[in-house]
């Protein structure tokens, strides 16, 4: 009986239109969640990008070490730079050793004392670049006890950056989880108003289900299965965007911006490349904020109906 009634009823595509397919609450919060999936894609996306840029920082740091030899009198720098390479090219684990000419020395030094400047009459430190083959099984601490034999030279593994780095990735990771659960909550919220508007709103047609002996959890389902639908497009929506963001961005970085900042921005990002498990994470976006919607949907209907029968 209660399904020949119900059939009387227009249908849309199976389902009872107890919620209209067209209209400004839906309209409206199928903008909310484009952009509510827009700024998680983002979010998500940045995120993903500073924990592969901070993992290549803290890789490429790793597998350097760098040797200081500073002037003393009585030494001979070229000699004392000879012997800090043969010493680190016979350490296990090392790769290679290159001491950096006067020139390159003196390069270094120009973001604190300015370009243009002749240091020519200065004897400034040297420095060794070791390469490590692998981190792990470098003798470091060997390294460190036969350095000790050249008076002035002094060893950086750098691992007070490497420290640094791994922090401030913590920090920005943990911040845009924080700010993806903001997000979250935020899309909860305007979903809930938004069924609670379409309960309203469509109450005649609840009323008359409820008389003909629709069940609560039937009602449900046909919000859930509409706004299942809005989380679905505006999910889409908004990853799409997302995707296209990151590659506006990447483009312009590459071609809009002088060859220095760009390098910059290379080194900082990684040309904004997300790679398969980023776009995959982003992509995930969509069936996570449908089904938030669907769930959030059903679950205010069924406390809107209990609070009111």
């Amino acid at each position: 009986m209660i399904e020949r009634l119900l059939s009387l009823l227009p249908r849309r595509g199976g389902a009872a239109p107890i919620v209209p397919e067209k209209s400004v609450a839906g309209r409206t919060l199928l903008l909310m969640i484009t952009i509510m999936g827009f700024l998680s894609a983002v979010t998500l996306g940045g995120v993903v990008l500073v924990q592969k840029s901070a993992i290549a920082w803290s890789s490429d740091v790793g597998r350097e070490v760098t040797i200081q030899i500073r002037p003393v009198s009585g030494e001979v720098m070229d000699s004392n730079l000879r012997t800090a390479v043969s010493l680190a090219e016979a350490t296990p684990g090392v790769a290679s050793a290159r001491a950096l000419t006067v020139e390159e020395s003196q390069k270094l030094l120009e973001p604190w004392l300015g370009a243009g400047l002749d240091l020519s009459a200065i004897e400034i430190p040297r420095l060794v670049v070791v390469q490590l083959a692998d981190p792990v099984d470098a003798d470091i601490e060997g390294l460190q006890r036969n350095l000790a034999a050249i008076k002035g030279a002094s060893l950086d593994t750098h691992a007070a950056w490497r420290q640094q780095l791994n922090t401030m990735a913590g920090t920005i990771v943990l911040s845009g989880l924080l700010v993806l659960v903001l997000i979250g909550a935020a899309t909860v919220l305007a979903i809930i108003f938004a069924t609670r508007g379409a309960m309203a709103t469509n109450r005649e047609i609840v009323d008359v289900l409820h008389y003909i002996g629709a069940s609560n959890s039937f009602i449900a389902g046909e919000f859930q299965g509409r706004f299942l639908s809005i989380g679905l497009q505006g999910g889409l929506l908004g990853t799409a965007a997302a995707l296209a963001f990151f590659l506006l961005v990447g483009t312009a970085a590459g071609n809009m911006l002088p060859s220095e900042a760009g390098a910059q921005i290379g080194v900082l990002f990684g040309r904004f490349a997300l790679g398969l498990d980023g776009l995959l994470m982003i992509v995930a976006v969509i069936p996570v904020i449908a089904a938030l919607t669907a769930v959030t949907s059903r679950q205010t209907v069924r406390r809107y109906l209990s609070q009111t029968s």
